[in-house]
């Protein structure tokens, strides 16, 4: 296996138990900060790892933003703390930890994908990381002037709060490698072929009103992971915890218990 020299940035929240710790992964422009409400919360059980993916946040930039390479990073992060862990993974970083347990089944406990399947998708998210290169960052004082440049091209008040907390106002920089993102996406938007399968405990928790996870999906997805179980979050879309954290606390909760 080859990993990277450098290890990811990790927020680590309560102490190392007799459980294996909760390994959480972003998605596309997230960051380990996204998830710290959530994940303080589930570490009363448990260590929670949250993860900066290489190109987000804190962690290292590379031209290499393969899922081969994300998987890689990740099992970097479960050697160093013990050698297995319970995984959730959203969006992006739900690939990478789907793609993680098929090429190291004896690092994952349990898997928790968030809205997200092992399929490539025709959509694209390229249009967020012009409007990011888009705002003046000499102008930017303050979090809320750059969510009021960002509006001109993304409308969403959640959504550009959720961008610019991956800005870095004093620096005057994204943290987010942008360019390199962007020559990813098409391999982002994808799923490697892979011919293996994952026989422990995985749940594909949806949004309901989300359309990232569809029935036409679960032929492959049983296909890799022959225990997979569904669920969904009635009300909630493609950034389920963050518009239901309670829920999506809650189903990890359930998934855990049960599972574990």
């Amino acid at each position: 296996m080859r990993y990277d020299a450098a290890m990811l940035n990790t927020i680590l929240h309560g102490t190392a138990t007799d459980r294996p710790p909760l390994l959480i992964v972003h998605g596309l422009y997230g960051s380990a900060r996204n998830w710290g409400v959530i994940a303080k919360r589930l570490s009363d059980e448990r260590q929670v790892i949250a993860v900066d993916q290489r190109n987000h946040g804190d962690s290292f930039w590379s031209d290499d933003h393969s899922y081969e390479a994300m998987a890689a990073d990740l099992a970097q992060v479960i050697a160093a703390h013990g050698g297995r862990a319970d995984v959730v993974g959203h969006s992006m970083g739900g690939k990478a930890a789907m793609l993680l347990a098929l090429q190291h089944p004896e690092m994952v406990n349990t898997l928790l994908v968030a809205d997200i399947a092992p399929v490539a998708y025709s959509h694209t998210q390229i249009q967020y990381i012009e409007a990011m290169r888009a705002v003046d960052l000499d102008k930017v004082a303050k979090r809320s002037d750059a969510a009021a440049q960002l509006a001109r091209n993304v409308p969403e008040p959640a959504l550009q709060a959720f961008f610019t907390q991956s800005l870095d106002v004093a620096g005057k920089r994204w943290r987010l490698n942008l360019d390199a993102l962007a020559e990813a996406m098409p391999q982002i938007l994808g799923f490697p072929q892979i011919d293996a399968s994952f026989d422990g405990p995985v749940l594909f928790l949806s949004g309901a009103q989300s359309d990232y996870v569809l029935p036409e999906h679960r032929e492959r997805i049983r296909a890799l992971f022959p225990k997979a179980r569904f669920a969904k979050i009635p009300g909630a879309g493609h950034w389920l915890h963050a518009e239901k954290p309670r829920e999506f606390e809650d189903s990890v909760r359930a998934f855990l218990s049960l599972a574990g």
